[in-house]
């Protein structure tokens, strides 16, 4: 009796709804029905999502940065069909794999250079747990700082360091020692530091909730701090690295060499799960100090040929398009020709970002009619504004976008690195589109508002 997943997934995909309801997540089902985003696709190539209709999606999130270069990238495919098919030696645990000593030589190439060494891993969460570790390790120290509206995973170390408060309600008591500041703040950083008792300062160089850029000096100045008080900054770069933000590193904008960066998303083309943290080599021979420790801090599947394969073949993509590039000049593109529009929509503050990492932020208008209709929508759920943006943007427009954070008026886009000229009009002249619906009171895109505020004070009173 032969298996074929083509055949599961044919036969199944009408019914996944069902399928997840039953037994997974129903509230999320709940979510996507709720906002009309329930859609059976079928296909993805590249910066396109595929429904039953074949109704072309544009995807502005990109798997929330893991598909950097784009959907199914035949590039990745082909590495990935190769090293299925050469019958290859894979987690021989006492042994050691020569496609992860590749992996870690190219992407050592792209850190600064006082940074020597790799630890593979699965996930960005497990990046930033082993980061943690290292670090008390490494400083003899228990002390961890981060910043609010920070993110840096859900596992019990991360999420004890990651600084929004719905993710963390219910989850305690967390990881003891966890300290947090404000985000751009150097006083307070340094107010953290001072007793000479942190091992680490873990930040993201921007952070993706909110898209919140820090002052061109706030980088260089937590390096310098660090240095003085003997605590290792770590850089979190699972969303901003691999080419995001028009650098390979966030970090290169600022001219800052931190002592670890965690990565993941991106690094394998969205395929295989993979994570790493790259680091001194001092940290590497601190916690890997002895024979009987060479088994200290480990990950089953970290190595495994499938995850090293994607990820030399992710970079070898990301250097051939040049998508870097790409991602410098079309995501500044957009940010400029959405800030250009400003001047005549009251709801639009402004846009901001990075390359392909970019958020667009509502405000509070002047005049009273409009001020009234977003009070209105602030008083039923803080930042729902924005899912008058979203919402029509995905079903008139076709493009898939999310609202940043949890009371936000923030919309941010992840696109992958790979979007063309026409996708950069597309996006720009939908976005014109729907925020000018906004400032017509009455009109179809306030009746959506009014239905978004009767669920969320419906979902208030339960």
């Amino acid at each position: 009796m032969s298996f074929s997943i083509a055949e599961l997934f044919t036969k199944h995909n009408p019914e996944k709804f069902d399928l997840y309801e039953h037994h997974l997540n129903n509230q999320m089902v709940r979510v996507l029905k709720t906002i009309g985003y329930d859609r059976h696709y079928k296909r993805a190539v590249g910066q396109y999502l595929y429904d039953q209709d074949n109704t072309e999606y544009l995807d502005l999130l990109s798997g929330f940065g893991v598909f950097a270069m784009g959907r199914n990238h035949p590039a990745i495919i082909n590495a990935l069909t190769e090293t299925l098919s050469l019958d290859l030696p894979n987690l021989v645990q006492l042994d050691v794999s020569v496609l992860s000593g590749l992996l870690a030589q190219e992407l050592l190439l792209t850190t600064p250079d006082n940074i020597t060494k790799m630890f593979f891993c699965n996930s960005g969460t497990e990046a930033v747990e082993a980061a943690i570790k290292f670090a008390r390790y490494t400083t003899k120290r228990e002390k961890i700082v981060f910043c609010d509206h920070g993110y840096h995973g859900l596992t019990m170390g991360s999420l004890s360091i990651t600084g929004e408060e719905i993710f963390r309600e219910g989850f305690g008591p967390l990881l003891p020692g966890c300290i947090a500041v404000p985000f751009n703040d150097l006083a307070a950083l340094e107010k953290a530091l001072s007793n000479k008792d942190v091992a680490a300062f873990i930040v993201e160089p921007i952070q993706g909730k909110g898209v919140n850029l820090p002052d061109d000096n706030y980088l260089p100045e937590v390096e310098r701090l660090c240095k003085k008080y003997g605590t290792l900054f770590v850089a979190d770069e699972v969303q901003t690295g691999i080419g995001r933000t028009g650098k390979f590193w966030a970090i290169d904008h600022y001219g800052v060499k931190p002592d670890m960066i965690c990565m993941a998303k991106a690094l394998s083309g969205g395929f295989i799960p993979v994570g790493a943290v790259a680091m001194t080599q001092k940290i590497m021979d601190t916690v890997y100090n002895r024979m009987d420790r060479a088994v200290v801090h480990g990950s089953t599947f970290a190595k495994n040929n499938l995850a090293m394969a994607a990820g030399l073949a992710t970079l070898h993509v990301l250097k051939a398009e040049k998508l870097i590039e790409t991602s410098a000049v079309i995501g500044n593109d957009i940010i400029a020709s959405i800030n250009a529009m400003s001047s005549k929509y009251e709801f639009l503050k402004e846009a901001r970002g990075k390359g392909m990492m970019i958020a667009i932020e509502f405000q509070s208008p002047k005049s009273l009619k409009l001020k009234a209709a977003w009070a209105i929508l602030e008083a039923a759920n803080k930042g729902l504004f924005c899912q008058m943006i979203t919402i029509p943007l995905f079903k008139e427009q076709h493009i898939l976008t999310q609202v940043a954070g949890h009371g936000m008026n923030v919309v941010k886009l992840l696109p992958p690195l790979v979007l063309t000229q026409k996708d950069r009009d597309h996006i720009v002249n939908s976005f014109d589109k729907v925020i000018a619906e906004t400032h017509q009171i009455p009109g179809s895109i306030w009746d959506l508002g009014k239905n978004l505020a009767g669920h969320a004070l419906k979902g208030k009173s339960k």
